[in-house]
């Protein structure tokens, strides 16, 4: 699924799919539910249908196909039943990720369903004019303008209940994206804090931590995760450092032996792992990352060593047609070959870009982790859920205040994870004036000398001068994820959790507590 759709042929290949796939699921729906005999009027009271994203957002115009073309419901009869049936999870504060379709292309595939969009979207316009809405709101809201039809909007307006992901997200939504939304159908909103599901992020992929969990406090947070609450009452026993200590580095001996056997990547398991795995974005800011292993490498060159060696993972897939995230990719490549091939560097510092990152293989990476990047710019990520996998499997947290960052820093407190960067009202503060200039950091002397060392002599011999160039040009002169405004505060605060991992007995009571 999802084809690259920078080409006319993809984006219609990714309409037919989406398409495909939402009719399949509400056709069985239907059928199963007219096997009871119920009327179709009341099919909200037995079914629900969740919109996980915008990609099947087209769900409520082909339910009211359904209803009307295959089982002869009058147009206001299927529209109840449509809105309370269905419901919708938005995932992005990013407006340019909702997705949107050209009406022609839509029209092209879905001709019947396009009528039914037009309709939807008529009738809105005409029930909010009357009810004296303000006619710029009607206009920002409705689904199909400008020649392009609005899968979210299609969602909020053909459903009972929108929620966020975070509830930092949830209000930036309320807030901004879905401001006018939210002042027509304040009743629709509510948040759903993302979750994980232990039986794999810890039973599954981490048995020695979960048979010890049980030896420590029995077995009752099998059923409730509430129990691991029970781990406080070790929070300051030195034996049970230890033993956490020897688990994690079981661990790591198990990833290197993965790794080595997949990838013929060797990774040293007296290190510190330290890992950001996650789509590759640059709001995500694995482009930061990568300058905190240009300075550190500088550093190492400049006789200024870390106590224990470092091995930085970064594992992830880009867009086909996301340039920018690729180059970031190739840099962290370009990196990685002449780091681990300096043998007055290698001893000291490693990188790596794991191949084809997938849930198997972040199984593999999360239970040998101690160091867990969370570092997307503050007002951008929705939730993340990786900060809560690795979490549960002993790793500290080294992030920003955003997405479920914000409420996993309320619950372990200030002392249990190490935060830096600009806060989210300071950053939408800042895109509302304008009131960044990348090249302004820029021309600080450490700033400078990193973002430099991209286009060196040394990284173009091993590298894609056009590549590297044109990410190098994109930090001074856009940056629109502002990676430079948190690089000094983020190069601070993991030398501070580096310096923090030496002293074992202050790590592991973090580690308790996570």
């Amino acid at each position: 699924l999802y084809p690259d759709d920078s080409s006319y042929e993809g984006k219609e290949l990714r309409l037919i799919q989406e398409y495909f796939m939402t009719s399949a699921g509400l056709q069985t729906i239907i059928k199963s539910y007219r096997k009871q005999g119920l009327p179709l009027e009341q099919i909200h009271e037995k079914v629900s249908v969740h919109i996980n994203d915008t990609h099947p957002a087209v769900a409520p115009a082909e339910f009211m196909r359904l209803l009307l073309d295959d089982c002869g419901l009058e147009w206001a009869d299927a529209w109840n039943a449509t809105v309370k049936t269905m419901s919708y999870t938005n995932h992005t504060i990013l407006s340019e990720a909702l997705e949107k379709w050209d009406a022609e292309l839509f029209k092209n595939v879905l001709p019947r369903v396009y009528q039914i969009i037009l309709e939807i979207d008529n009738r809105y316009v005409s029930d909010m004019a009357t009810r004296g809405i303000d006619p710029q709101v009607i206009e920002n809201t409705r689904i199909v303008k400008d020649n392009q039809i609005h899968m979210a909007h299609l969602a909020i307006i053909g459903g009972h209940s929108v929620n966020g992901v975070a509830k930092l997200h949830t209000e930036l939504l309320k807030e901004d994206t879905l401001r006018d939304f939210y002042a027509i159908y304040p009743e629709k909103f509510n948040n759903k804090t993302n979750g994980i599901t232990f039986r794999r992020w810890l039973e599954s992929c981490n048995e020695d931590l979960a048979d010890y969990f049980k030896e420590l406090i029995g077995t009752g947070y099998l059923k409730d995760a509430e129990k691991l609450k029970d781990l406080l009452k070790f929070v300051d026993d030195k034996n049970v450092y230890e033993r956490l200590e020897q688990i994690k580095h079981g661990n790591k001996i198990k990833l290197k032996k993965y790794l080595k056997h997949t990838q013929g990547i060797i990774i040293d398991e007296n290190s510190i792992i330290d890992t950001q795995i996650k789509r590759f974005h640059e709001y995500k800011r694995q482009q930061m990352n990568a300058l905190y292993v240009i300075k550190k490498y500088l550093d190492i060159k400049n006789g200024k060593l870390p106590e224990t060696k470092i091995t930085v993972l970064f594992g992830g897939k880009a867009a086909p047609a996301y340039i920018i995230a690729q180059d970031i990719i190739h840099l962290i490549l370009c990196l990685s070959e002449i780091i681990n091939n300096d043998p007055e560097v290698n001893k000291y510092l490693n990188v790596y870009l794991v191949e084809n990152y997938n849930v198997g293989l972040a199984e593999k990476i999360i239970p040998a982790t101690d160091i867990s990047e969370q570092i997307s710019l503050a007002s951008k990520e929705a939730s993340g859920t990786g900060n809560m996998k690795f979490m549960l499997n002993g790793a500290l947290t080294l992030g920003t205040m955003d997405g479920a960052n914000v409420e996993i820093h309320d619950l372990v407190g200030d002392e249990n994870i190490y935060i830096f960067g600009k806060q989210s009202d300071e950053i939408i503060k800042l895109y509302e004036t304008s009131g960044y200039v990348s090249k302004d950091y820029y021309k600080q002397e450490e700033i400078k000398e990193v973002v430099d060392f991209i286009t060196s002599d040394k990284l173009i011999k091993v590298g894609n001068k056009e590549r590297l160039e044109r990410l190098k040009n994109e930090l001074i002169n856009k940056d629109w994820f502002m990676t430079l405004i948190d690089f000094v505060d983020y190069y601070n605060t993991k030398e501070k959790m580096f310096k923090d991992y030496e002293n074992k007995d202050l790590w592991y009571k973090k580690v308790i507590n996570n």
